[in-house]
């Protein structure tokens, strides 16, 4: 058997040149795509706003759509797809396409955490221009007037309350603005009870 030279070897090399260089070209570009192109992570299911809500809807399905994110994009407190929405209260706007956190809900959220004794209560104000002149933090009293019957006259059925959220915007349709505010349960029943035969109103408070 006739030994190999290096000679030889130079020949064979030269003459496969081509296909060697082709194939360290096609090794770095596989390299290249496995840096570029990492593993694609499973998405999110989460809940997002099929339209622009206003503050103070109630949710129903046709307000939402279950749209997949990425995990490093969902929102703290993000609703998951499988989250019971129906009939929960929105305490602010939310935009088309913008995912549902749990502030945005009417809800203990609203409260600071560590907050005993309290509750985050939706109170509708027959005046819907009134809603417009306060703002979150502010401290209000609320007043009921009986709507029909005996001559006017109102009570306090909520004083120093904390305003938690207001809408941004008031579209007075003759149905009032819907506003959330912080008391007891006790002052919450008293509210409830007096939202059904009453007007409510608000008075502000000075600020400290």
């Amino acid at each position: 058997m006739t030994p190999i030279t290096a000679q030889d070897v130079r020949r064979a090399v030269s003459r496969h040149r081509a296909l060697l260089a082709a194939g360290f070209a096609a090794g770095a570009v596989a390299s290249a795509l496995g840096v570029l192109a990492p593993e694609r992570q499973a998405g999110v299911a989460v809940l997002t706003a099929a339209r622009d809500l206003a503050a103070g809807t109630a949710l129903s399905s046709a307000d939402l759509r279950a749209v997949e994110m990425p995990q490093a994009l969902v929102p703290a407190g993000a609703l998951l797809a499988a989250t019971a929405t129906a009939g929960r209260v929105l305490a602010a706007p939310v935009r088309r396409g913008e995912a549902l956190t749990d502030v945005r809900l009417a809800g203990a959220g609203l409260l600071a955490p560590g907050t005993v004794g309290l509750l985050a209560v939706p109170i509708r104000i027959a005046d819907a221009a009134s809603a417009a002149l306060v703002t979150a933090g502010d401290r209000v009293d609320v007043l009921a007037a009986a709507s029909s019957g005996g001559p006017p006259a109102a009570r306090v059925v909520a004083a120093d309350a904390e305003v938690l959220a207001v809408p941004t915007a008031v579209a007075d349709s003759g149905d009032g603005a819907l506003i959330v505010v912080a008391t007891t349960p006790t002052v919450a029943a008293t509210l409830a009870a007096a939202a059904v035969s009453s007007r409510l109103s608000l008075t502000l408070r000075p600020r400290p």
